[in-house]
């Protein structure tokens, strides 16, 4: 029986070649630089943490004595804003060393960018209500929940990219790292034992919560260090 020498010739015949092309065309399509999408996210953050400062009023027409006790009630509000400008330039800087390994942007990446920045936009709303109310533990469990939320939603963002290496840059890692979702995790770790801490004193809750960007950089330079220049973490900052 003679065997046909054409039976393969849809694979390798120009048509196949064309419609080959014409998928790596569409790929190509529908990829873009994330200037916009990195631009968008600084001015972002930019306004969260100009935002944060407004809550900081002082009443007007005080004496003496009476600005020396309104500034003495605005300590609250003080430490709030301080926590929460280190967590937000924390996530800020988690931002850009994500988007410093990424040479292009699809529409995925685009969503998941936005939703990473939600939660964000909402910690000075959550930072206000722990400087309001900073001895009462649901306002120090909201505020968790928000940074736990932004955490996950960066997480997301983190192992979306690494999984897809056709948006990262030449000499990226493009393979899932548990050290990396390691240090991802633990200011959640953090946030939770701060949670349950309040119950019984809100103002130590409040104290570690302080603690989380100290910790965090802290475990990325122990990753660092134990990595020995070729870890993950060396992607961290």
């Amino acid at each position: 029986m003679e065997v046909d020498d054409n039976s393969d010739s849809s694979m390798t015949s120009p048509a196949g070649s064309g419609t080959q092309s014409a998928r790596i065309a569409s790929i190509e399509e529908e990829l873009s630089s994330p200037d916009r999408v990195i631009m968008l996210s600084d001015g972002v953050f930019a306004i969260i943490l100009t935002i944060l400062v407004l809550e900081l009023r002082v009443p007007h027409d005080l004496s003496r004595a009476s600005l020396g006790q309104a500034v003495h009630d605005l300590r609250p509000t003080l430490i709030a804003w301080v926590l929460s400008f280190l967590i937000i330039g924390m996530y800020w800087m988690a931002h850009r060393d994500i988007f410093a390994r990424v040479w292009a942007v699809n529409r995925d990446l685009v969503w998941l960018n936005l939703l990473f920045l939600l939660p964000c936009a909402l910690i000075p709303f959550a930072s206000s209500v722990l400087g309001e109310y900073p001895d009462d533990a649901k306002a120090v469990r909201f505020y968790g929940l928000v940074v736990i939320v932004v955490s996950v939603m960066r997480l997301f963002l983190y192992w979306y990219v690494i999984r897809h290496p056709r948006l990262l840059r030449p000499g990226a890692l493009s393979a899932h790292s548990a050290q990396g979702v390691v240090l991802i995790m633990v200011p959640v770790a953090v946030y939770i034992v701060a949670m349950v801490v309040a119950e019984v004193s809100p103002m130590a809750g409040i104290i570690i919560f302080m603690s989380v960007p100290a910790i965090y950089f802290g475990a990325v330079t122990i990753a660092r260090e134990r990595g020995g220049g070729h870890g993950e973490a060396e992607d961290f900052s």
